[in-house]
């Protein structure tokens, strides 16, 4: 019940800050930032966007705001062919090692039963409703850095989004994928 209160608190604290944070960039002079305040800058709207999708996400099911349908992948073959072209499998590969290695972190995600598989897929929906969220409101900032000339900050900005929230969403997609071929399994 606290968290169904206290983490949206903290998502409408983060969307308050992004929208101080990018009213830094109408005052500020591109030319008057260094490459690591760029970086930083970058960081903290990665950080602030991606927390209000992930908190939200955390207190309400929030992937139920998209159909059904959105979550069905409809062609593998060039979600497949998308996910070894960027690499994913390195993404995912760094995600194992380090955090979701640890077997506790993912029987969060799935226990091995098949009421598990319901939990992973309804998992999978929301980090990928989260990531989708912060993906569109990243990019849609970067069109405001743009249009203010902050031309390095707008490429390290849309470069942590694309790590960030991109590689996740197509890596939950993936997991859909194999949770469709499973459920068809089970049910046939």
């Amino acid at each position: 019940m606290l968290k169904k209160i206290f983490f949206p608190l903290i998502s409408i604290f983060l969307a308050y800050n992004t929208y101080k944070l990018i009213l830094v960039f109408d005052t500020a002079s591109p030319d008057r930032l260094s490459l690591l305040l760029s970086f930083i800058l970058a960081v903290l709207l990665n950080l602030f966007i991606s927390g209000i999708f992930a908190f939200t996400g955390f207190a309400h099911p929030s992937s139920r705001l998209l159909p059904d349908a959105y979550y069905e992948v409809k062609n593998p073959k060039a979600l497949s062919a998308a996910y070894n072209i960027l690499g994913i499998k390195f993404f995912r590969s760094f995600l194992l090692i380090a955090f979701w290695g640890k077997e506790k972190n993912r029987k969060k995600y799935f226990n091995g039963t098949k009421s598990g598989i319901q939990n992973f897929d309804f998992q999978t929906r929301q980090s990928e409703f989260g990531h989708l969220g912060a993906f569109i409101v990243t990019t849609i900032v970067c069109m405001i850095l743009l249009s203010n000339g902050h031309v390095i900050t707008l490429l390290l900005t849309m470069a942590l989004n694309i790590i960030s929230n991109l590689y996740p969403i197509i890596l939950q997609r993936m997991h859909r994928v194999q949770i469709q071929r499973l459920t068809k399994y089970i049910s046939s």
